[in-house]
């Protein structure tokens, strides 16, 4: 936009340079449509160009200022005629905006060394005090709007800046909680396998004891079975303490599976949500970490919809398709005001890194009436879906 402020301007300024140079300033008329587009184009040129720019600015300087003086007696007694005091002004602010405090300076203080040559030459307006008010006001002028131009850029490099870190603050928090969830999801696979491998260990211990006629042989495997399970679950435990934190530790409680999805819906149903769990169908043998997946899913999917959209109807669905758990959460259009609320963000990556984990797959979208459906699927099979992720890599 202001490109084109600035080229209004430079047309503006010709349009009464040419004039003045060829009336008040006696100089030849074609000559005069010459120096007046090089002095006056030369702030546009600036833009792009701040070297051309100021050269082409200090040849029509030169040139206006010579043609106007020299050899006959030029009417008006300022030796810079105001379209040019206008130019200068922009000149050097736009050579300072654009490239910084040095090159504009040396524009300035060019454009003042090329007017004080000028005036050594016969022809020029002799009253020195005109000639000095002329000079004052001209780089008075330019000089101000010199620290102005150097002000906004300023400011506009530090909000440039502010945006970047804010970018990458933002890219930070993203990971962060990308992270988070990860290891949170990390640490609640862990205690499944854990127990699994507890299982593992109790009945491979006992067997000889259960067992009455367990040979020698089959003894000394269950034995060796039974040892590698108690020392995997020592890695294990430590891995888990690893990932857990200090403010996690307390995190003891069992892990809510489906059968606790029903409880879920009532409670948000007596705190006054308009939600229906249409079908909890052939899930309750699903593979602990599948179940365990499934109503977190459910849990992120409805407190999204309570958060989002705020008085509408919330359908709930789990069901067993063939060889994949189907979980799909659905709320139509808010019917009542929404009002921002901080999110930590975790929603979404959680629902999308669980079934990620579990080689399953996750569609969120907004629906025809203006609300939102989430729709998961996971692997009946976890065993052949944890090698998906490293098939991938």
């Amino acid at each position: 936009m202001w490109r084109i402020v600035l080229a209004s301007i430079a047309i503006a300024l010709y349009a009464v340079m040419v004039p003045i140079q060829s009336t008040l300033y006696a100089t030849f008329v074609p000559l005069a449509f010459v120096l007046s587009a090089l002095v006056c184009g030369s702030m546009v040129v600036a833009v792009s160009a701040p070297r051309t720019g100021t050269a082409l600015f200090l040849v029509g300087l030169f040139g206006s200022a010579v043609a106007g003086g020299a050899g006959h007696d030029a009417f008006w007694p300022w030796p810079l005629s105001v379209p040019v005091m206008i130019a200068l002004a922009l000149l050097v602010g736009v050579v300072a905006f654009r490239t910084g405090w040095r090159p504009g300076l040396i524009a300035w203080l060019l454009a003042l060394l090329v007017t004080i040559v000028v005036l050594q030459f016969p022809g020029q307006p002799r009253d020195p005090d005109a000639t000095a008010a002329d000079l004052i006001v001209a780089f008075s002028i330019a000089g101000v709007l010199y620290f102005i131009a150097l002000l906004v850029a300023g400011r506009e490099r530090i909000q440039a800046e502010l945006t970047r870190e804010r970018e990458v603050s933002a890219d930070e928090q993203s990971r962060r909680l990308l992270v988070e969830e990860r290891a949170r999801i990390a640490r609640e696979m862990h205690d499944v396998v854990a127990h699994s491998m507890s299982l593992i260990q109790v009945q491979a211990s006992t067997a000889r004891y259960r067992l009455p006629d367990l040979d020698a042989a089959a003894a000394a495997e269950f034995d060796d079975i039974a040892a590698s399970a108690r020392s995997s679950l020592t890695e294990m435990r430590r891995l888990l303490g690893a990932l857990r934190t200090e403010d996690q530790s307390a995190e003891r409680a069992p892990q809510q599976t489906i059968a606790d999805i029903p409880a879920l819906v009532d409670a948000a149903s007596r705190a006054g949500v308009d939600i229906t769990l249409e079908r909890v169908e052939g899930a309750q043998s699903a593979p602990p970490s599948v179940q365990i997946a499934a109503f977190r899913i459910v849990q992120e999917g409805v407190s999204n919809a309570v958060r989002h959209a705020p008085g509408s109807r919330v359908s709930v669905s789990v069901r067993e398709q063939g060889a994949l758990l189907v979980i799909d959460v659905s709320n139509a259009a808010a019917t009542e005001p929404v009002h921002a609320a901080a999110g930590g963000g975790h929603g979404l990556i959680g629902m999308r890194e669980r079934t990620t984990l579990l080689g399953g797959s996750l569609d969120t979208r907004p629906s025809p009436d203006g609300g939102w459906h989430v729709h998961a699927t996971l692997p009946w099979d976890t065993m052949g879906a944890a090698s998906a992720p490293e098939e991938r890599s």
